[in-house]
């Protein structure tokens, strides 16, 4: 079954691939005075408190004991393992290698969805994850020193799968709790599990340039809190293969931020690579919009039966 996205899902949709493409500056600006460990731990302190000061004055329902379990596995697969992962990967893996390598999430995502939702992916769907794919490796060649993998590319590599269970799981909670809820509980438990990586954070806070720490709390608010209640509530209007293959638009969006934001002019290949990635998701939602079409045909269909059915019968 095909799910159209409401209109405040699409804007959801929009801010979360805005503000994750975003990120990528706000990180390279935070690792220059922070370790890794003490970028993630800061970051998440920071959306902790967001999520609770909205907690305070908002109607939170408490986790059932039975759930608590899946918020804690939540939080550690999600949260802490899939930021500390990335964070310190990229300290030994070329930004182009490490993209491509967090690019392969959407297919990790369809094809755990496929076992554990029974979601569907058509052969067009797959053509068009795949196309993506292949655009984000284009991107990942072009910028940079290009894509060159080493031994410490299999953290990176975890952290996509780890990114991909965060997101099937996800879809068992958001029918029974709001997607605030959802993203709260686990980055709350997230961040206490991430708390011993971040030795030393208290004296690097008091040392570190205001423009380091600025950095670090956009992460924490906007990339952080924001995105992630923005995207668990778009996962909540739709499958999660589906919506996964979206998560391509931000290497895009991030080239575009850059060029705007940073002044750095994209190199062709990275253009190309772009509009490959760009073509694969419009194949992959193109086929979900037939789909809606065949079945508001069919929908038609069976009305008009109905209506004959009744006037012969009257």
């Amino acid at each position: 079954m095909t799910t159209r996205l409401t209109t405040r899902a699409l804007l959801a949709l929009a801010a979360a691939l805005l503000l994750w493409a975003s990120a990528f500056a706000g990180i390279r600006a935070g690792l220059r005075a922070y370790s890794p460990g003490q970028l993630a731990v800061l970051r998440f302190v920071v959306a902790s408190l967001v999520l609770a000061v909205y907690a305070s004055v908002a109607h939170f329902r408490r986790p059932e004991a039975r759930d608590i379990p899946g918020f804690l596995l939540s939080g550690i697969i999600g949260i802490s393992f899939y930021n500390l992962a990335l964070n310190y990967g990229e300290t030994r893996v070329t930004a182009g290698a490490a993209s491509l390598l967090i690019a392969s999430t959407p297919i990790w995502t369809a094809l755990l969805a496929s076992f554990t939702l029974h979601e569907r992916l058509t052969p067009r769907r797959w053509m068009g994850i795949l196309v993506s794919f292949a655009g984000v490796a284009l991107i990942a060649s072009g910028e940079g020193r290009g894509i060159h993998l080493s031994p410490q590319a299999l953290i990176i590599l975890a952290a996509a799968l780890t990114s991909a269970i965060y997101m099937v799981q996800q879809k068992h909670y958001l029918g029974r709790y709001s997607a605030l809820e959802f993203t709260a509980y686990s980055i709350w438990s997230g961040t206490v599990f991430m708390l011993p990586f971040g030795a030393g954070l208290l004296h690097t806070v008091r040392t570190a340039p205001l423009g380091g720490t600025l950095a670090v709390v956009y992460l924490g608010i906007f990339p952080g809190a924001l995105a992630y209640v923005g995207w668990a509530y778009v996962m909540s209007h739709g499958p999660a293969g589906r919506i996964s293959s979206l998560l391509y638009l931000i290497p895009v969006l991030a080239i575009a931020i850059a060029w705007i934001w940073l002044g750095e002019v994209p190199r062709v290949l990275s253009l190309v690579g772009g509009a490959t990635a760009l073509l694969g998701v419009a194949l992959v939602n193109m086929r979900a919009r037939a789909e809606v079409r065949s079945l508001d045909q069919i929908s038609d269909a069976a009305e008009r039966s109905k209506s004959e059915v009744a006037s012969q019968a009257s």
